[in-house]
């Protein structure tokens, strides 16, 4: 690793460093991540670089978001890796903090953050209390790192939405960039989950984008929604998948309006309408063997 690039371990370190830059005028971009980086996590590093004078971001393996069943004892841990690949992105802080650091008061008696109507579906409905997880770090280190552009990853469409949602929302002074999925070169999005699978497995997970195009060409040459989201579960389901979901919503996460120009939002939580009704969005979670994949596909 290069000595480029500084390390954080305790909270007054890292205010020390970015009040010294905010002073200076600066720009600081964040990438909040929960290390075992590769490409895809580098490549929000960039966009941040070409937003911001400074970047920041985050290593932090968060419990509050894992559920009882879930990975988190077994989620790959990179420190040293991470430090190196973030160097060489051009990241010029790593906020690197204990779980002590990041919860003082305990995990259990730890102040959390919910956001309504939109965790509820999709992921949220899958993992109870995922989001409320999510929310609570991110508004956290929001305030421990103050950055004036945030950038997350469109591969995780959901959790885009709900950290746009609680922005605005709670009025963080922060602009909310989504980077495009970096994917391998047979389709499948990078994820750092991809190591669990096996050959076989691996060989099967890039079915998961072609049947997000078949639900996208269907749609476009006039197929009822519905019957492409069978159609998608039928075809994952036969080659080997065990299916959360797969479904056609608009950007914001709702049903598509039954009639062609019809403006459908949010209920109760105040959220704005699509920007454009006609765009859509293909989303798809399964699980290969004990591995579980996300990914989506945007379109018009």
């Amino acid at each position: 690793m290069s000595a480029g690039i500084e390390i954080a371990h305790v909270l007054a370190a890292l205010r020390a460093r970015i009040d010294a830059w905010k002073r200076a005028g600066l720009r600081v971009g964040f990438v909040p991540t929960m290390g075992n980086l590769h490409e895809g996590h580098y490549s929000l590093v960039r966009l941040a670089r070409e937003n911001a004078d400074r970047v920041v971001a985050s290593v932090f393996v968060n419990p509050t978001q894992f559920g009882p069943d879930e990975d988190f004892d077994r989620y790959p841990r990179t420190p040293g890796a991470d430090a190196a690949g973030l160097d060489a992105a051009g990241c010029d802080l790593a906020w690197m903090p204990s779980v002590e650091t990041m919860y003082p008061l305990g995990v259990t008696r730890a102040v959390r953050v919910q956001v309504p109507g939109i965790t509820d579906v999709l992921d949220g409905a899958h993992r109870p209390g995922h989001f409320d997880g999510v929310c609570t770090v991110v508004a956290r280190l929001f305030n421990q790192v103050r950055p004036d552009v945030a950038v997350f990853g469109r591969k995780d469409y959901q959790q885009l939405a709900v950290i746009r949602h609680m922005v605005r929302d709670l009025a963080f002074p922060i602009e909310v960039l989504g980077a495009d999925i970096v994917r391998e070169a047979d389709g499948l999005a990078r994820s750092s989950r991809n190591q669990y699978l096996s050959g076989d497995e691996r060989a099967l997970a890039p079915e998961i984008h072609r049947t997000l195009l078949s639900m996208r060409d269907a749609v476009q040459a006039g197929g009822d929604r519905r019957q492409a989201e069978a159609a998608a579960v039928a075809r994952l389901e036969t080659a080997g998948f065990a299916v959360d979901y797969a479904v056609i919503r608009t950007p914001l996460l709702v049903e598509p309006a039954p009639t062609p120009g019809a403006t459908q939002g949010l209920v109760g939580t105040g959220a704005d309408p699509a920007p454009d009704d006609a765009r859509r969005v293909a989303l798809i979670a399964a699980r290969l063997g004990a591995t579980r994949l996300i990914d989506n596909l945007e379109f018009a």
